[in-house]
């Protein structure tokens, strides 16, 4: 028997003494015949930002994308809030749906859609609410995030790159997810706007009890943002822990990217 979902919101900061958010266990993924991840196990624990870092090439967003539910898996489960994806029912699925926010690489936001009516695409999707409260809703987002009311209005191609991005983070709490997962939100930002959405990543999870499941390869966003630091590679997840333990770690690649001339400068900047 399936027990019942369980609907409450997740603690402000990371709770070893409760099961984690998320658990992989076994996963594996291939194009034809190759693999891209082979038995990969990886614990997302509540209230935590972790970073998954890689080289290209490594899976981090096929690894996203495979707990989505948008790419198949040959081998592996997912437990989410404490239950088997692959034994959910339809109505479940869509409960666990409701919790999980999403924002893609570029954005993704619709082009032909206002600021306004993408934030509302979740909510149209789970939902059946009355237009003024939707606006009202999607508003609320919008400052939530630092966006002025004038930007509803916009369309995409009206939008900078930081505006875009926090845009698109709007939409990704349209429904007040549990779990928000990050591809490379900081990709193509300056520096100023890069470290300003790292902050506000972190004041959003501490403020509404997020956790925050981020693929980046910023070394900012990686010290500045992150509770711990999966790394990919060699299809697995070859170390885990924070930015001080994986300085220490002796493998070659770990070594070269956490302690190399680019990270050197960047320590050095803090």
């Amino acid at each position: 028997m399936t027990t019942p979902l369980d609907t409450r919101q997740t603690p402000l900061t990371s709770d070893d003494t409760k099961p984690p958010i998320l658990s992989i266990r076994g996963l594996t993924v291939g194009f034809d015949e190759r693999l891209i991840l082979d038995k990969l196990d990886l614990d997302v624990k509540r209230g935590e930002i972790l970073g998954i870092v890689g080289a290209s090439g490594t899976g981090k967003s096929v690894l996203l994308r495979s707990v989505l539910g948008l790419l198949n898996r040959q081998a592996g489960q997912f437990i989410l809030f404490g239950h088997d994806t692959e034994n959910l029912t339809r109505a479940e699925r869509l409960t666990i749906e409701r919790r999980l926010g999403v924002l893609f690489q570029h954005g993704a936001l619709f082009s032909s859609l206002s600021v306004l009516q993408n934030i509302q695409v979740p909510m149209r999707e789970y939902y059946s609410l009355p237009q003024r409260l939707m606006d009202e809703l999607a508003i609320s987002k919008l400052e939530l995030v630092g966006l002025s009311p004038d930007a509803a209005h916009k369309f995409p191609s009206e939008l900078s790159g930081g505006m875009i991005k926090r845009a698109a983070l709007a939409r990704a709490l349209a429904l007040d997810p549990q779990l928000l997962f990050l591809d490379e939100p900081t990709s193509g930002l300056d520096p100023i706007s890069a470290e300003e959405f790292d902050d506000l990543i972190s004041t959003l999870r501490d403020t509404l009890g997020l956790t925050v499941f981020m693929v980046t390869h910023d070394l900012d966003s990686l010290s500045q943002a992150c509770d711990r630091i999966a790394v990919l590679a060699e299809r697995r997840v070859l170390a885990i822990g924070n930015m001080t333990e994986l300085q220490k770690n002796p493998h070659p690649w770990i070594k070269s990217y956490f302690t190399g001339k680019r990270a050197f400068r960047q320590w050095d900047k803090s």
